[in-house]
């Protein structure tokens, strides 16, 4: 007897479609899984073989031969376990063969019979939607992810028996009730920062242009501070965008589920590899870069991180995507990311602060040779953070995040104006041909763009990246066009370091 059933496999970020096919032949007792499965794929005979007997069916003793189509597809991981086991009731007749047309499983087995969670059910639901299947049967703990996808009807089950009742309608279980969410910690705010005048700005224009910033300055100045409150400034996410960055932490294996409402916010630490901060491994998964998808990355102690981790970041951010090539075939993870990045200036930390900075010329190259000059070029803003001085620190706040969040969100809507019909979401997203195509720059600006880009100043890219600063400041201030003092602002804020000062003298 032979059967099929539909499933789905994780492909990247991608969900494709796999056809579980079952042929049970009369011969020796054996269960034979092809179709470039894993091990986890391979050992799942062990766990249907169990679940099926523990649910009250009986496993064949017949010779069983289980094929995941299409074979040149790689298979991970232990979501394919009930359609196997559903595949293997059809085709020894104990299950009709009609209901399971129009239906897609995924989930792992207990040796019991219980449905356990498995990675990706919100990318399984969408690839289910696409695929034109109208129902979906998953462990019941994910069923209300699941059911964030629209257009399908999901069946959360506990079990393969109740899995079986689903599928030939005996039973259909209504979705679980949503758990409350748990009370989220409020977003650090604005109003805990004295003094930092300049900084402070820098965020809002990051915030508002989807820039990228690096904050230099000496230890416990207030670095860290700042980049944990940019977050509470950023605009909310939109429902697909929202759907986008569940469907990666749910295959990441990082999502509690339901929706991810807040921009996600990573900060690895230092000693992070280049896979895990970009993505690979086996099977490759995503990387911290892909986990901060429309949201922020942030990389404290920028110098302390391996040379060969911050190369591997420059083409992500330069794309907004990275191709993880392994086994001859190629997997895309979205790397859509504002990096904040966090540094002292010198290794002891005080090059700049009177006589305090022990480092000699040596420390300060080699410290220097740390940062990369094609990456320190992709970043927006290069802010120097100061130590505050005593009035600045009893003084009230000048901004908090609510004031902040709402110019933010003006300065977001006129630019999403004026991209309208482009790829660019935001002033970040420009590329050099959306720059000369949505920039207009008055004369005075191009007059001092140009000194400044033939004064040595700037490279190519990094004159485009002044360009699109300027557009983001012109848009805070309620500018149609990029005015002088927007360019010059936007040049200011790619100042010298105090570590470069003194390298130059």
């Amino acid at each position: 007897m032979f059967s099929r059933v539909s499933t789905f496999a994780i492909d990247g970020v991608e969900p494709r479609r796999v056809t579980v096919e079952v042929d049970i032949r009369a011969g020796l007792p054996a269960f034979t899984i092809v179709g470039l499965g894993d091990a986890a794929v391979r050992e799942s005979r062990e766990r249907i073989r169990a679940a099926i007997q523990n649910s009250g069916f009986r496993f064949p003793q017949s010779r069983i031969t289980a094929n995941l189509a299409p074979a040149s597809l790689r298979k991970a991981g232990p979501g394919f376990d009930v359609a196997l086991a559903l595949a293997v009731l059809a085709a020894s007749e104990q299950i009709p063969l009609g209901p399971l047309t129009g239906v897609a499983v995924f989930g792992e087995l207990s040796l019991g019979g219980e449905l356990r969670d498995a990675p990706g059910v919100l990318a399984v639901a969408e690839g289910a939607r696409r695929s034109g299947i109208p129902r979906l049967v998953v462990p019941r703990e994910r069923a209300r992810e699941a059911a964030l996808v629209q257009g399908i009807e999901v069946a959360g089950v506990d079990g393969l028996a109740e899995a079986v009742d689903a599928i030939i309608g005996l039973r259909t279980p209504p979705l679980p009730r949503p758990r409350p969410a748990p009370t989220a910690p409020a977003d650090p705010d604005l109003a805990d920062v004295r003094g930092h005048a300049v900084p402070l700005l820098a965020l809002q224009i990051a915030a508002a242009g989807g820039h990228n910033l690096m904050l230099e300055g000496p230890p416990g100045t207030g670095k860290t501070m700042l980049a944990r409150r940019l977050p509470s400034i950023l605009p909310p996410l939109t429902r697909d965008q929202a759907l986008e960055v569940t469907r990666i932490h749910s295959i990441a294996g990082v999502h509690a589920g339901g929706l991810v409402r807040g921009r996600p916010f990573r900060a690895p630490h230092h000693t992070i590899s280049p896979a895990g901060l970009v993505g690979g491994g086996s099977p490759p998964k995503p990387g911290e870069a892909s986990l901060a998808h429309l949201g922020v990355l942030f990389l404290d102690e920028l110098s302390e991180f391996m040379r060969t981790t911050l190369e591997a970041l420059r083409q992500p951010l330069e794309d907004g995507r990275v191709t993880i090539v392994r086994g001859q075939r190629a997997l895309v993870f979205p790397t859509r990311v504002m990096l904040v990045a966090a540094t002292n200036p010198c290794p002891c930390g005080y090059a700049g602060v009177g006589d305090r900075c022990t480092c000699s010329e040596v420390d300060l190259r080699r410290h220097q040779r740390r940062l990369s000059g094609p990456l320190l070029d992709r970043m927006d803003l290069l802010v120097s953070v100061e130590r505050p001085d005593e009035t600045e620190l009893r003084s009230r706040a000048t901004i908090d995040s609510q004031t902040a969040r709402l110019r933010v969100a003006e300065a977001r809507a006129r630019a999403l104006a004026r991209l309208r019909g482009t790829a660019a979401g935001c002033n970040g997203d420009l590329d050099a041909g959306l720059v000369r195509a949505c920039v207009r720059l008055e004369e005075r600006a191009l007059v001092v763009l140009g000194d400044a880009y033939t004064a040595g100043a700037l490279s190519a890219r990094g004159r485009h990246r002044v360009v699109r600063v300027a557009q983001t400041i012109a848009d805070l201030e309620g500018h149609d066009r990029v005015s002088e003092s927007d360019v010059l602002l936007a040049l200011s804020l790619r100042q010298r370091s105090a570590r470069e000062e003194l390298l130059a003298a």
